[in-house]
């Protein structure tokens, strides 16, 4: 079982790394074929696609997954099996509603009543095309999770992002805009679910079997199953949708004060702004089971020692990665949109949204402890608090300040959920919190914000001037004391496994060693 625990986790880490990847390329080139107004629609459009297959899939994939799971381990193939069908059942029923809903009803109402763009209308209209394939998709995405096969999640997630990838370009470069990059979008979903299919009817038979012909499965018992699996995504929903309005709410709210360009500016800076994120929710994703584990034998000081390491080694790479950003926005907007320079406009935003994502971070490993020691909601809770409040900073904030506005909303919205998250995990695991390793982070990541303003702001110097703030900013960690004699240990180890490089790496922590407790 354990093997099969950290099989899985890694597939679906590669998977997640895959995914967001993609996601990076997608929004890169789609903003550099499409220029600041239309990659505004279509930066206006994502979060209401986001938030519409949210809402059709109806935080049923994970119910799936449990279920499925649980008759699995006691061998009722039958009744997993049926699970995954009266799921998507509802699923297919919400993806088609929303669907017709979006197409006719909603996507007018915002694209000419709430935003004023009629630009807009089109693109939100094909989000209701989307929807129907998203949720098949995600069904079957939650009958793999069930039995453990991973990797299915991570072919339907390759697939969807090249097929949506290739005609997204295809369809831009001959002309057909965003219009065309949805149309991508569509395509990428709708190969995916197709892929999903295939797979669950070739492969899935051998790990959950065909339903034996003696089964009768009534009405009752369908609405009955179908209501315990709606209780239990009813939590799952509300979560996925108030972190989803976490990012996105300033941007729909952009959308009605502020110019397509305006929009444009800011979502070509959001998705750079998130890459410390990368390292926050992959410590997050080790960090839930790690913890409950530890919970649930009730060993306390490792539980601890779980939590201070969780902050500690997750905030030595998110604060500086953060800062960095922050200091060198303009070139790095000069160089991944060198083909349209007057995304650096977004240089504000970016270095705002980079600050609010080391809150956001914490944030992120918070809730992954709080969830592993048994309580779901309260993360949820503050999650609901935190889109609120983004919601009326970003509506009072982005009319005087632009997409500064926006990012300053977000970012003050983070800080405020990291505050009582952080509070709760320390409660509730009895955690004495370490500041020292914290203050000697941002003393280290100070220093290196110090030197990197002498650094010149052009593109010439980003790659040479990233190279020097981390050797600062190692230095700095030195200087500081910041290593212990675990952690050198530890990297000692990691470093052994890279071959050619180990020897390299072993002087420099034998230098580290020195250096560190020389007079110790």
């Amino acid at each position: 079982m354990g093997n099969k625990l950290i099989r899985g986790s890694l597939i679906i880490f590669a998977g997640n790394i895959i995914f967001r990847i993609g996601g990076y390329i997608y929004r890169l080139l789609m903003a550099m074929l499409l220029g600041p107004t239309m990659y505004g629609v279509l930066g206006i459009t994502l979060p209401f696609q986001g938030i519409f297959q949210t809402l059709a899939a109806g935080g049923l994939p994970p119910a799936i997954a449990k279920y499925v799971a649980e008759y699995n381990a006691v061998n009722d193939s039958d009744m997993a099996r049926q699970t995954i069908y009266t799921a998507l059942k509802i699923m297919v029923f919400l993806g088609l509603f929303l669907g017709v809903l979006m197409i006719f009803v909603i996507a007018p109402l915002l694209a000419n009543n709430f935003l004023h763009k009629p630009l807009a209308l089109v693109p939100l209209q094909i989000v209701g095309l989307i929807t129907p394939f998203s949720v098949v998709l995600g069904a079957f995405r939650g009958a793999f999770q069930g039995v453990y096969k991973m990797e299915y999640i991570l072919y339907t997630r390759a697939i969807e992002q090249l097929f949506m990838i290739l005609f997204a370009t295809a369809f831009v470069l001959i002309g057909l805009s965003t219009v065309g990059a949805l149309w991508g979008t569509v395509i990428g979903y709708s190969m995916a679910a197709f892929a999903a299919l295939y797979i669950f009817k070739v492969y899935m038979p051998k790990y959950i079997p065909e339903s034996s012909p003696d089964f009768v499965f009534t009405k009752r018992q369908e609405l009955r199953l179908a209501g315990t699996l709606v209780k239990f995504s009813i939590p799952v929903i509300i979560t996925a949708i108030a972190e989803m309005l976490i990012y996105n709410i300033c941007t729909i709210v952009m959308g009605k004060f502020l110019t397509l360009d305006a929009v444009g500016f800011f979502a070509a800076a959001d998705p750079i702004a998130r890459l410390p994120l990368m390292i926050s929710i992959s410590v997050a994703t080790t960090i839930l089971p790690a913890s409950s584990e530890a919970f649930k034998v009730k060993d306390i000081p490792t539980l601890q020692k779980y939590v201070n390491e969780s902050y500690r080694y997750s905030l030595l790479l998110v604060v500086p990665m953060c800062v960095g950003l922050a200091l060198f926005a303009v070139p790095t907007l000069r160089v991944l949109y060198f083909a349209k320079p007057e995304y650096v406009a977004g240089a504000m935003a970016l270095a705002i949204l980079s600050l609010g994502m080391t809150f956001y971070s914490i944030f992120a490993i918070s809730t992954s402890i709080v969830q592993g020691i048994g309580n779901p909601r309260i993360p949820m809770y503050i999650l609901i608090v935190g889109s609120i409040v983004t919601g009326i900073l970003s509506w009072i904030l982005v009319p005087y300040m632009d997409i500064a506005g926006g990012a300053l909303a977000t970012t003050l919205a983070c800080f405020g959920m990291m505050v009582p998250i952080v509070y709760f995990v320390f409660k509730l695991t009895k955690t004495k919190f370490q500041p020292l390793p914290v203050i000697k982070i941002f003393a280290a990541s100070a220093i290196m914000g110090l030197f990197a303003l002498i650094i010149p702001k052009d593109a010439w110097w980003l790659f040479p001037g990233i190279f020097a703030c981390i050797i600062v900013y190692f230095f700095a960690l030195i200087l500081v004391r910041f290593f212990t004699k675990e952690d050198i240990e530890s990297l000692r180890v990691l470093s052994s496994k890279f071959g050619p490089i180990s020897s390299i790496a072993n002087k420099i922590l034998n230098f580290v060693e020195r250096v560190e407790f020389r007079n110790k």
